[in-house]
């Protein structure tokens, strides 16, 4: 991770660099948002029966 990091930091212009870190954690926003929307919905059909 950390590698992958130091290595755009080096290839990519700032703008770039951030445009990537960015898009990075909007991928990891959707697969959390997706998890706790899931599990919500887990729980109210537990809740149901």
């Amino acid at each position: 991770m950390y590698a992958f990091l130091a290595a755009a930091l080096f290839t990519l212009s700032s703008c770039e660099a951030i445009g990537t870190i960015f898009k990075a954690g909007m991928w990891w926003a959707f697969i959390l948002i997706f998890g706790v929307i899931a599990l919500i919905l887990w729980i109210v059909s537990k809740a149901k029966k």
